[in-house]
């Protein structure tokens, strides 16, 4: 994802000291070892620049690098490295129940979305975050609600980041048609989808308001699959979110998913209709 300022050098996110602790016992359960980053990395199927930014407090760990540690520096660093991930905290902006998918975000080399309550979190320009936190019940204090914008925007910039990782996106045409904002919002919506579409590891189709056809019925959801190929869904709802690891729920969530990209518009189509949208404006 990139924000309003896609071209930017992305900044550093900002360092928890529960995440700079966790980099310091990673680091010295390595250095106990004797093995440098360079050597170390490869064993945990990492890369060197990877572990590094882990070590520094500027990522935020896998869920699987302990497991991955234990056959380089064995079951006591597990344990260790465990002890000290239940005290991670993310940086402020993020809601707690929303941590553990955005650490899987992050890692992903593919990331599916379907959505029909807002557009995906990854693809909303500045203006339309404002929209939608401001609306928000109850109310929030102007401190936090910058917090929480400048949050999603960092988020945004995975997609810059990670030109690699296969992003897809599915949303429903009411989500543009509802004006959230106003219409010089919508633009900005649209101006954005146009740009981040572009990409060559971008795929965004808009699901038409007439479709008889369309197999998401249970509503929205996003499939992600890691570096080790397993594929994990999440789904949200009222200040509540549920990982979905279970390989046959995953299963039908991709299996949905694979309907839904031959339902909706093709990319082709899609950019048509959004220049159809914005000319309507």
């Amino acid at each position: 994802m990139t924000s309003d300022h896609d071209g930017n050098t992305p900044s550093e996110p900002e360092l928890s000291d529960s995440l700079k602790t966790y980099g310091a016992v990673l680091k010295a359960l390595r250095d106990e070892a004797r093995l440098t980053q360079e050597e170390f990395a490869p064993l945990v199927q990492y890369s060197p620049h990877y572990v590094a930014k882990i070590e520094q407090g500027k990522r935020f760990p896998p869920g699987e690098l302990p497991q991955r540690v234990e056959e380089v520096l064995g079951p006591l660093a597990t344990k260790v490295l465990r002890a000290a991930a239940r005290s991670l905290r993310r940086k402020p902006g993020l809601a707690s129940w929303f941590q553990h998918w955005a650490a899987i975000e992050e890692e992903a080399i593919t990331l599916y979305a379907y959505e029909c309550r807002a557009i995906p979190g990854l693809l909303q320009p500045e203006a339309y975050i404002r929209a939608i936190f401001e609306r928000r019940l109850p109310p929030v204090t102007e401190e936090r609600l910058e917090r929480e914008v400048a949050a999603r925007l960092e988020r945004q910039q995975l997609i810059a980041q990670k030109p690699n990782t296969a992003f897809s996106f599915i949303i429903e045409q009411c989500l543009l048609e509802r004006r959230v904002g106003g219409s010089e919002v919508t633009r900005a919506v649209i101006d954005h989808l146009l740009l981040l579409g572009a990409r060559f590891n971008v795929e965004i189709q808009v699901m038409p308001l007439l479709q008889e056809e369309n197999t998401a019925v249970d509503g929205q959801m996003y499939i992600a699959e890691t570096p080790d190929h397993q594929w994990i869904g999440y789904t949200e709802g009222q200040r509540s979110s549920s990982l979905i690891t279970n390989p046959r729920d995953v299963s039908v969530l991709l299996q949905r998913y694979g309907r839904l990209r031959s339902q909706a518009l093709d990319c082709r189509a899609t950019v048509r209709l959004l220049e159809q949208m914005r000319g309507a404006l």
